[in-house]
């Protein structure tokens, strides 16, 4: 057993956790989030928070998904098992995680701040730009260590973007998105551990010619 196993467990009963609590009245930093936002999803601050939230959305995961199916048929054919097997997986993550926010929202039944479609735990946007986030540093820490730091800035910063334009819009609770993460992580490390992407190894080294 890993690191990743329990880590993966301990953000899952987190986000459970929250999930439970946040089904009562609104938290007192939710309401005061949403009341210092009240308002703003019609002028201006809500125009730039839509651009934001359709940029860093559910197109992002879809885009990567299909990224990922073709590279796995290029490598493949070109007979670059290794890195297409590891795409597979990283795949297998990205299609896990991006169910938390599909399969939970029914189960905890939570109201938006304002009237809106679907129920509102966890964000379904905040998860699929974190689950973009965590299958890209997958794939990196295998095929590209060198670029996963800037990989993990680069999605850090488009989630904390993404969570504020939908609380900007009314649409969301603050912990509503720290509940998306959450389960991201905790799904995504328990999938990554299983599909044997976590611990990470490094790419093997081309033979040597004789």
């Amino acid at each position: 057993m890993t690191r990743w196993l329990p880590l993966g467990g301990a953000f899952l009963v987190l986000f459970l956790g929250l999930g439970v609590a946040v089904a009562r009245p609104p938290y007192a930093v939710d309401l005061a989030v949403a009341g210092l936002v009240q308002g703003w999803w019609r002028g201006t601050p809500g125009q730039v928070a839509q651009v934001v939230s359709d940029v860093f959305g559910p197109v992002v995961p879809a885009i990567f998904a299909i990224a990922l199916a073709v590279g796995i048929v290029v490598c493949w054919r070109r007979g670059m098992r290794y890195q297409a097997g590891v795409a597979l997986r990283v795949l297998a993550v990205l299609a896990a995680t991006r169910l938390v926010s599909v399969v939970f929202k029914p189960l905890f039944v939570r109201d938006r701040p304002r009237e809106y479609p679907e129920f509102s735990y966890p964000s379904g946007h905040v998860v699929s730009i974190s689950s973009t986030g965590l299958a890209a540093a997958l794939l990196c820490l295998w095929l590209a260590p060198k670029l996963t730091k800037w990989v993990v800035v680069f999605f850090s910063v488009a989630t904390v973007l993404c969570a504020a334009s939908r609380v900007i819009l009314g649409v969301h609770w603050v912990s509503d998105t720290v509940g998306a993460v959450l389960g991201v992580l905790g799904v995504g490390f328990l999938t990554g551990w299983a599909v044997r992407l976590l611990p990470p190894q490094p790419v093997p080294s081309a033979p040597r010619s004789a």
